[in-house]
């Protein structure tokens, strides 16, 4: 039997447990079975921003009112019609909230392979890309489900930065600075540009949880911003997406913002409280379109490098502030999902979720 989080696309809230048939394979499938995923903020913003972005497409209902949020996890290969891939192999990669995933591999090589179904066609090659990592399970699996599909964003988002030569800018501020992307932004920076000072704005509650972190030159809480200093040529991060917060940063730091960059919102005027900005226009920031760029640039295996050199140092630091937590059942776990929704998890929690 297999079963899935269905929730409503306009009500996120709404969610509910499906049933049904394991499907039966054709030549070339393989069924895989999951067996844990992290569970981030990173998924509320793939569900808020599910049909602008196509991310509802990966993992299809059939029902246009319902979707399955996308989830980073592993799973084992219980089922296969495919020469190049044994019952029993375990792999990383995009999946749903659900206990089973149909996969069609294409392009099958020793380190992983890709979706070739035909319904993700046409979708952001990194979410179809799975690795294969053999038998056995490696040590922290718990933290690279966690915190690498966003620390890949982070990277991203500093490579960016740094090829533009920071817009002239010698500050780097982001709100949501407990988040996880924000987190890993920081440290990349504080390694690759260590020149750019480093700004963290965060809530009253989580103000300890970041200065914790050591990876911000000043923590500021959002009570705080009309007081911080807006002399230095500055460029800002929004992770929050608050249209009145990110309207005060342009407001309070003026000409003196050399850029302005969303990451996980769809359009500036969705955010509410955001209209006639003061200095740069926002940009919006894809990680997966940055992501194939640098690729095309460097090659993938390059790319993974960086990446990886840089997560590696990340990891190591972030069990000094975050604790793992297991999750069992189906019950644990959408309660769970609907308290990310309703953004009740503390940073400090990383969440790993067993269905079975």
């Amino acid at each position: 039997m297999m079963q899935s989080l269905w929730v409503k696309k306009e009500d996120l809230a709404q969610s509910d447990w499906h049933e049904a048939d394991l499907p039966v394979l054709t030549d070339g499938q393989i069924l895989l079975a999951v067996e844990k995923y992290a569970l981030t903020a990173n998924n509320i913003t793939y569900a808020v921003v599910g049909d602008g972005f196509g991310y509802w497409n990966f993992f299809p209902t059939g029902d246009d009112d319902w979707g399955i949020v996308p989830v980073w996890g592993f799973a084992n290969v219980v089922a296969s019609e495919n020469a190049d891939i044994a019952v029993g192999e375990r792999v990383y990669g995009y999946l749903p909230m659900a206990s089973h995933l149909l996969v069609t591999p294409a392009n099958v090589q020793d380190s992983g392979f890709v979706d070739g179904a035909a319904h993700r066609q046409g979708l952001a090659i990194i979410y179809n890309q799975y690795h294969r990592l053999g038998q056995d399970e490696s040590p922290l699996e718990a933290e690279r489900a966690i915190f690498q599909p966003l620390f890949t964003t982070s990277f991203l988002i500093e490579h960016f930065m740094r090829s533009n030569d920071w817009f002239g800018a010698e500050a780097l501020l982001m709100t949501s600075a407990s988040s996880k992307t924000s987190l890993g932004l920081a440290m990349v920076a504080k390694n690759l540009s260590p020149e750019i000072r480093r700004i963290g704005l965060t809530s009253a509650g989580n103000k300890a949880f970041v200065e914790q972190s050591g990876l911000y030159d000043e923590v500021l809480t959002y009570d705080d911003l009309p007081a911080a200093d807006a002399a230095k040529p500055t460029v800002s991060v929004d992770f929050a997406g608050n249209g009145q917060l990110l309207a005060s940063i342009h407001a309070h730091w003026g000409d003196n913002l050399k850029f302005s960059s969303m990451v996980g919102a769809t359009h500036i005027s969705e955010r509410g409280g955001a209209d006639d900005l003061q200095g740069p226009k926002p940009v919006l920031f894809f990680a997966p379109t940055a992501a194939e760029s640098l690729m095309k640039e460097i090659g993938p295996a390059a790319f993974r490098a960086r990446v990886d050199e840089q997560f590696s140092a990340f990891v190591a630091g972030a069990s000094a502030y975050l604790k793992v937590e297991r999750l069992d059942g189906r019950d644990a776990l959408q309660t769970a999902y609907l308290a990310m929704l309703a953004n009740e998890v503390a940073p400090s929690r990383g969440l790993m979720c067993h269905l079975e």
